[in-house]
């Protein structure tokens, strides 16, 4: 069983930056998608908005909220994934919660229908 656990994440000026980290634990698979969502108080009903990801064959998707402010990455020798953020936004304010599973990612990860989540980490952006 995988275990995910993240950290980073805080409180910065708009057009900052922060990153956040996501350790994967325990039978990691070969094949695997790995990404991150995130929860803002303006998405309408609070709905999880996946914003990058990053699968085993290295294929990157963002959302285009983040195109170009966001990087994804993975450090496969630590298990880890990071999510570095610049140019920060107040609209970017939320939780941040990683989420991996057993496939690739393909079009549908943004979905969010991924088996494994992080605990979450609070993201705020000040104006």
């Amino acid at each position: 069983q995988v275990q995910l656990v993240q950290s980073g994440g805080g409180s910065v000026q708009a057009g900052g930056s922060l990153n956040v980290s996501c350790a994967a634990s325990g039978n990691i698979p070969s094949r695997y998608c790995l990404a991150w969502f995130r929860q803002t108080p303006q998405a309408p009903g609070h709905e999880r908005e996946g914003i990058a990801a990053i699968d085993s064959d290295g294929i990157i998707d963002y959302a285009d909220s983040v195109k170009g402010r966001f990087t994804i990455s993975k450090d496969n020798a630590k298990n880890t994934l990071w999510l570095e953020m610049h140019s920060l936004k107040p609209e970017d304010t939320g939780m941040y919660y990683c989420a991996t599973d057993f496939m690739l990612c393909g079009d549908t990860w943004s979905a969010g229908y991924l088996e494994v989540w992080g605990q979450g980490t609070l993201v705020t952006v000040s104006s």
